[in-house]
């Protein structure tokens, strides 16, 4: 009897250890309890804290999605490009990076060979290592990609690239850009390589129909709604006549450029209204330079800065659910209510999962698991549970934070185990978002009628 009571207890434990784990393995895909952790990718906001018309889309009979649009006129979209395998959607959007390189095209490793960024606090840094990777064996990312640390200037990995957003089915490019000669932190300037891009997704056009490329404008120092303006003009001066280049059409008809604009939050709206409403000493309504600005939302208050900033639109960017008001998913029918009442675009980013700690070693709580693809299937899920005009996925190749869908491979080394998408195979996330694009544009087909 004793026996048999000491097996019941065992059996008892197994199966208590086994919930518990299952319980650990789904919390990945909730949201976190409070929304005051650090946002990852925003490891600066407790330094700057203290600082701190609308439209649609469609192809046009140019070989570029898009037309412009007047002062004031209706800008809600109707979004929609179902077809056969093979085809891509506009609705669906795709962040991109060009801020790689190798020894090979380069002449050392780039973003590769990323530093582990020190916590703001003296008292936590110190708990954390410090230092670089050193590829090709250690790389800045949880994850290794099966076309190895590439350089983003090797027209091989461009075409590569290509046919990989192509059998993803997103339609849009969203580029992450800075202007000539500056760059984030860890890079080099690469706005030298926008021809080779635009070039890559034209001649990707001819296979499949319609890839083009639009601007995700990063911060730099210095940026302000006049640099931004200045930005703008260069964009559309340079680029705006290649038959890549992303235009959104209203349902007036009209067509523009669309830029998101990356940690919009730290321009005050009062400025932003300088140069996105009518009446703005620098406005740029109603110009050869008018567009559709989307700006990041991160915390609650900023839907009514962005409204009143002029903004067309906002996006929530961030893949980690729960980390922020903005890219919690059950914020999102909120978020988009309000957009709906304001006629503005909402744009919810959805990503595969989260892991930023082989750059950021201290943000563990921000991880969000994979789940062989669950994590993801549920972000796309509250994202058309709300019924946007246009999902973004974060990211295609954004390596550090691990949200990447670009193939990647097994790979083990002395030191280091990186994650993998097994069981699947290197192109189940590709997979994964041709899927709920297709599900997504049948779902708003019903929507419209």
């Amino acid at each position: 009897m004793a026996r048999l009571r000491r097996k019941a207890c065992i059996a008892l434990f197994l199966f208590t250890l086994f919930v518990f784990g299952t319980m650990m393995g789904l919390r990945t895909l909730k949201p976190s309890d409070g929304f005051s952790d650090l946002a990852p990718g925003l490891e600066l906001l407790p330094m700057i804290a203290a600082k701190m018309d609308r439209r649609s889309v469609s192809r046009d009979a140019t070989g570029s999605p898009g037309q412009d649009r007047p002062a004031g006129s209706d800008t809600k979209a109707v979004l929609s490009n179902s077809g056969p395998e093979g085809t891509i959607f506009y609705d669906v959007h795709i962040f991109y990076y060009t801020w790689y390189g190798n020894p090979d095209m380069d002449g050392k490793y780039i973003h590769w060979d990323h530093i582990l960024v020190p916590h703001w606090d003296p008292k936590i840094a110190s708990s954390y290592p410090r230092g670089r990777h050193m590829p090709a064996e250690d790389i800045g990312s949880s994850f290794y990609p099966e076309l190895n640390p590439y350089s983003s200037r090797d027209p091989d990995v461009l075409e590569s690239h290509m046919e990989q957003i192509g059998a993803s089915a997103a339609g849009v490019l969203v580029l992450s850009w800075y202007p000539p000669g500056l760059a984030d932190d860890n890079g080099e300037p690469a706005e030298d390589l926008v021809p080779a891009v635009l070039d890559a997704a034209y001649r990707h056009n001819l296979k499949v129909k319609g890839m083009c490329v639009a601007f995700h404008i990063q911060p730099y120092r210095g940026r302000n709604d006049q640099s931004v303006h200045d930005n703008i003009k260069y964009i559309i001066d340079r680029y705006g006549d290649h038959g890549a280049f992303y235009k959104f059409t209203s349902s007036t008809g009209k067509s523009l450029p669309l830029f998101y604009i990356y940690d919009s939050y730290l321009t005050p709206p009062e400025s932003w209204s300088e140069f996105l409403t009518p009446t703005g000493t620098h406005s740029v309504r109603g110009s050869a330079y008018d567009a559709i600005f989307i700006a990041l939302i991160v915390e609650e208050r900023h839907k009514h800065d962005i409204l009143a900033g002029g903004f067309d639109g906002m996006y929530t960017y961030f893949a980690s659910n729960g980390f922020s008001f903005g890219s919690s998913h059950q914020n999102w029918r909120g978020i988009k209510a309000f957009c709906d009442s304001n006629n503005m675009l909402f744009i919810p980013s959805v990503g595969p999962g989260y892991i930023d700690t082989s750059i950021r070693p201290w943000n563990n709580h921000n991880t969000r698991n994979r789940v062989n693809g669950r994590y993801y299937e549920t972000a796309l899920q509250a994202a058309l549970n709300a019924r946007p005009d246009v999902v973004a996925i974060t990211s295609f190749n954004e390596w550090h934070e691990g949200t990447q869908i670009e193939r990647a491979t097994p790979k083990k080394t002395v030191t280091r185990v990186y994650l993998d998408y097994q069981p699947h195979g290197p192109d189940h996330y590709l997979e994964l978002t041709r899927r709920w694009a297709e599900q997504f544009n049948k779902e708003k087909e019903q929507w419209l009628m």
